[in-house]
């Protein structure tokens, strides 16, 4: 069997919410005392969000509205066993891939953008701001806030802005407004250019250009694509998928994969199988996989950080390379992020994940054999979870164990072909 699939019938009607499992305490949010960076919270996101933002409530109602656009956006997703590179691979393990990428904008970033654009909708609110790396989110956003009837806003990392010129087509398809950042028009963009004309841009300085927008509109709120709870939340859908479709083949995973910027792919993969970790019920190896050029948990800190360059946010304790760090320009822009999910950081703080880091040239080739043995086109930032997926399927030739590895294939790479370019005429810097 090489593709398990699920009938809409089995679109998830609940998302899983980990806070109420974690082993320990949940770090809770902070603020300085002149920002009032939790206070403000009411005013960038909407009422539904931030309840399940603190909530420990174990399943949370999926409302009926977003559920049937799951369906009509394709949900239930496929997953894939990956033969062809098994038997490139010459392993006797297991790959398997889910496959993300197949949404209409090309990653898992629909899940919560359309329930963020629901509950703002239900505020009244009639437009949405937010930042975007590589522009998977943007994208996400752009097509949500277009199918609910509200206006989209979007702040792109200048880098990006600049190697990925077809996201900002897709993203002015579906009526959204796109702005390179550090921008000239937010107080904060023109105080980054006033200090730094050439600034490339990074997610920090594009989430506080887009959070200071809606702080002065009060028809706006902001919405995040990764990093916080209700993102993380709204992404499980993909692991109880998981779960239903390796049921059918009586199947449990031995590893599972995933990339990590603010880690809401790996986390919508993953949580639901944590759980039964958690609980003694599997025995499994959980690999989140960050770039080199951005190693967030195996060099950061784990502490109290803000969320973006400018201190809009509220303090989170996460690991961190520090709120004013600017990534190498590699081609994962989703990747770029300085911080981390506060939940993703708690697991990998308590040992219950691990984190590896892999060069950009190394995450290239990976992809190259991906696309030759499965003919698919991964994202960069996919990539890395492929390279350790690859990785771990080798050392089960080297042992003999038929080991079930899972990734997640969180979105394609059909826009993102500049950097194969540069990778195929040795041009990529790693």
């Amino acid at each position: 069997m090489y593709k398990i699939t699920l009938s809409e019938k089995d679109t998830p009607k609940k998302w899983y919410n980990l806070n109420a499992d974690l082993p320990v305490e949940f770090p809770e949010y902070s603020q300085t005392d002149e920002g009032k960076q939790i206070e403000n919270l009411p005013r960038i996101f909407s009422k539904g969000v931030l309840e399940q933002e603190v909530s420990t409530e174990r399943w949370i109602e999926i409302p009926k509205e977003v559920r049937d656009i799951y369906q009509q956006i394709g949900r239930p997703s496929p997953l894939f066993r990956a033969k062809g590179l098994e038997q490139h691979l010459e392993t006797p393990a297991k790959i398997f891939y889910k496959r993300e990428d197949m949404s209409p904008t090309g990653s898992h970033k629909l899940n919560t953008a359309l329930a963020q654009a629901y509950y703002a909708k239900n505020d009244g609110i009639e437009r949405l701001t937010t930042e975007t790396g590589a522009g998977q989110w943007g994208t996400a956003l752009a097509l949500a806030c277009r199918l609910m009837g509200l206006d989209c806003l979007v702040y792109m990392v200048k880098v990006s802005f600049q190697q990925k010129p077809y996201r900002k087509t897709i993203i002015k398809l579906y009526d959204g407004e796109i702005i390179p950042s550090p921008s000239t028009t937010t107080d904060f963009g023109k105080k980054i250019l006033a200090e730094t004309p050439d600034h490339p841009g990074s997610l920090g300085v594009a989430i506080s250009e887009a959070v200071e927008i809606a702080l002065n509109d009060d028809k706006a709120y902001y919405s995040l694509g990764s990093v916080l709870n209700h993102v993380m939340l709204h992404q499980t859908i993909i692991g109880q998928e998981i779960k239903m479709q390796l049921d059918q083949i009586d199947a449990t995973p031995d590893v599972m994969v995933g990339c990590i910027g603010g880690g809401s792919n790996f986390a919508g993969s993953t949580f639901p199988f944590i759980k039964d970790k958690l609980n003694d019920d599997l025995d499994c190896q959980f690999i989140a996989v960050e770039p080199s050029a951005c190693p967030t948990v195996t060099q950061g800190d784990y502490k109290y950080d803000f969320g973006d360059t400018c201190g809009f946010t509220p303090l989170i304790k996460m690991y961190t390379l520090g709120h004013d760090y600017i990534a190498p320009s590699v081609h994962a822009g989703g990747l770029r992020y300085h911080g981390l999910s506060p939940q993703v950081s708690l697991l990998a703080h308590e040992k219950i994940i691990e984190a590896r880091t892999v060069h950009q040239k190394d995450v290239f080739e990976s992809n190259k054999i991906f696309a030759q043995t499965e003919g698919v086109v991964p994202a960069p930032e996919t990539g890395h979870a492929i390279k350790v997926g690859i990785d771990e399927a080798i050392k089960c030739r080297k042992t003999g164990e038929e080991k079930n590895i899972i990734i997640n294939f969180s979105g394609h790479g059909l826009l993102d072909l500049q950097g194969y370019e540069d990778f195929l005429e040795g041009e990529l810097e790693d």
